[in-house]
């Protein structure tokens, strides 16, 4: 007899929906309708329809001229949400403001999904100089020290399988090489924190520790410094403050819901 699973058929017309709200807020660009269609593989007269129906419920938005469309305001209604009704996201906000007070550099709360990490919460460099990002944004994970933090709490076959391959290259310094890749895994398995050298953005290095309050965990918290700023010391200073913080988290599991 078939499962729920194996007789579940989905709804095109929601897929299609879904498909065009996440390629809207991966690219923010303006998008016009022949553009859209032609990277949905959607016909123009069906998304037309889905177009306008989004637009007059908020989702959507377009210029004066009608012709390009972006998320609307309605998407940061349901973002904001998810955030607000996190724990995690609530529980780890001290810690995120004591690391920021700290080091004065930008500090993320990054969450696994799939291939990527995504920023779930940040507090930003008391520098002029310093890392951009916005909450919402995805990294390819294998590239960022909050991914690989996350990645290393699976085995090697296991995170392979998370992964996208051949994996992208976003600088010189980004490790793309499956048996590399494991090594660097090992490495943080070993040392408990990870590295990113300039492997996502040239000019910074990020330390990352994964957040135990899940096994294997899911969420991860980072420190980024231009390497202009990266003392001999700091490294080691960053590391123990990152040991220090989250160490201790393993008893607030008990606080989370399920």
């Amino acid at each position: 007899m078939p499962t729920a699973h194996e007789d579940f058929q989905p709804v095109k017309s929601a897929g299609r929906t879904l498909d065009l709200l996440e390629l809207l807020a991966d690219q923010p660009q303006p998008w016009t309708l022949v553009d859209l269609a032609r990277a949905l593989d959607i016909p123009k007269s069906s998304l037309h329809g889905l177009l306008r129906t989004l637009t007059s419920r908020g989702w959507v938005r377009t210029d004066d001229t009608g012709t390009r469309f972006r998320l609307g305001m309605r998407a940061l209604r349901v973002g904001a949400a998810y955030l607000d009704g996190d724990d995690t996201v609530g529980l780890l906000g001290g810690v995120l403001d004591e690391l920021s007070r700290r080091f004065g550099e930008t500090v993320h709360l990054g969450r696994l999904d799939g291939d990527q990490v995504i920023y779930l919460a940040k507090r930003e460099s008391a520098h002029r100089l310093r890392l951009y990002s916005a909450i919402g944004r995805r990294l390819p994970a294998h590239a960022t020290a909050l991914g690989k933090a996350l990645l290393a709490e699976h085995p090697d076959q296991a995170a392979d399988r998370m992964l996208t391959w051949p994996l992208p290259r976003l600088t010189p310094n980004t490790v793309t090489d499956r048996r590399t890749f494991h090594t660097a895994l090992a490495a943080v398995r070993a040392a408990g924190y990870a590295v990113d050298r300039e492997e996502n953005t040239e000019g910074i290095m990020c330390i990352a520790m994964a957040v135990p309050l899940a096994t294997p965990a899911v969420d991860a918290v980072s420190i980024s410094v231009p390497l202009t700023r990266l003392q001999p010391d700091l490294e080691t200073a960053i590391v123990a403050a990152l040991r220090e913080t989250l160490g201790s988290l393993g008893r607030a599991r008990s606080m989370l819901t399920a």
